[in-house]
């Protein structure tokens, strides 16, 4: 049963990792529930989710603690009404907030998390600008991380950079039962596309993607002789930000802002070059996508990405704090035609053989399976998932 705050569709990461173990247990003829906040199926749902349009303009932080504590409290009463019974089952939760939520509706079933993120939510809200980086809601959520992780039965980690942050902060958590198993996605399909564009990049258009210095970089390279047309999939609150940029920087005729598309696979694919300039991430699920249609990943090498790049073979990096040198990076890549089609060779090669969703598909349901018909210990208590302070 796989409890997660966000719905079964979208752009995220977690999105893509759900749908794909999802698809990889139905290849598998294993049943699997997908439970939501949305499966509550209450009247007071859509009124009580609705509410944070209005508190968030007033306080971001209230909007943040609205939002977590609201969605917890639907997604355990969906929960419980699933768990009641007392069979035999493994919960696989998305997130702190939805494992907390599995904690307390469970009666005597395993609780998994999967490790998404860098360390703390708190820190991701942080990024966004939505809590102060410090105040009180930062410190509630990661205590109340600290609280309910070392509860769980089991984590399984996307990468060995997210184990090692989140160990470093919990140590209580190398006591927890574990796993690494990168994210994994399916094998491309066979097909033709014609090139849009030299180079293409994917994610939420927020302050952490770092889109502003990728635009720098393709202004610069435009400065040093080398004219790349990009393409921005994904969409957010920075967009006319980034489009207004790109015009001041003379480059809105080379990028293409082409939002959120529900296959991006399909538009990376009519590329030359994946471009990437976050700066962290907990594995990388975007460019192992652009890997698996055959192209090489240029990123800086932070978090989970040298895990996955491998400088000279499938890939490079740049620097995250040089844009003219970047810049040069970038066209010696570009430049070398024969060199950059072995490396998206190689990308697509690595992307099957390491990372296809069958071979870790299969290591994660056997670490789900380990001990699925054991008794857990005790549900949490119920109560408020968070401090009701957020300030």
């Amino acid at each position: 049963m796989v409890a997660s705050l966000m719905r079964p569709t979208g752009g995220s990461g977690v999105q893509t990792h759900v749908r794909t173990f999802q698809g990889y247990l139905e290849s598998v003829s294993r049943s699997c529930e997908f439970v939501n906040p949305f499966a509550a199926r209450s009247p007071l749902l859509y009124p009580v989710f609705g509410a944070r349009m209005v508190i968030r303009p007033v306080s971001s932080p209230a909007g943040v603690w609205w939002y977590r504590h609201w969605h917890a409290q639907f997604l355990a009463g969906a929960l419980r009404s699933r768990l009641a019974d007392g069979r035999p089952a493994i919960v696989y939760a998305q997130c702190p907030v939805s494992a907390g939520a599995a904690l307390r509706a469970r009666a005597g079933q395993r609780v998994v998390m999967a490790v998404h993120f860098n360390g703390s939510q708190a820190e991701e809200w942080a990024n966004r600008g939505e809590v102060r980086r410090g105040g009180r809601l930062y410190r509630s959520i990661q205590a109340f991380e600290a609280r309910v992780l070392p509860r769980l039965d089991g984590i399984a980690y996307v990468s060995a950079f997210a184990r090692r942050v989140l160990e470093e902060r919990l140590p209580a958590l190398r006591d927890v039962r574990s796993v690494v198993i990168h994210n994994s996605v399916p094998a491309a399909p066979h097909r033709q596309v014609p090139r849009m564009a030299d180079l293409v990049t994917i994610g939420a258009l927020q302050s952490q993607k770092n889109h502003s210095y990728l635009l720098q970089v393709v202004a610069d390279a435009r400065d040093l002789g080398r004219r790349y047309t990009l393409s921005v999939i994904g969409d957010g609150a920075q967009r006319s930000r980034l489009e207004a940029l790109a015009g001041r920087l003379g480059v809105a005729d080379q990028v293409r802002f082409l939002g959120y598309r529900p296959d991006p696979r399909a538009v990376v694919a009519a590329h030359a070059l994946y471009c990437h300039t976050a700066v962290s991430e907990s594995f990388g699920i975007a460019a192992l996508e652009a890997m698996a249609e055959g192209l090489p990943v240029l990123t800086g090498a932070v978090g989970a990405l040298p895990e996955l790049v491998r400088p000279g073979v499938n890939g490079g990096f740049w620097p995250l704090d040089d844009t003219r040198a970047a810049a040069r990076v970038l066209i010696a890549m570009m430049d070398d035609r024969d060199a950059l089609a072995a490396m998206g060779a190689a990308a697509a090669t690595r992307a099957r053989s390491d990372f296809s969703a069958e071979v870790l598909g299969a290591r994660l349901l056997a670490f789900l399976d380990a001990d699925a018909g054991a008794r857990a210990p005790s549900r949490l208590p119920d109560g408020p998932v968070l401090p009701r302070s957020y300030r």
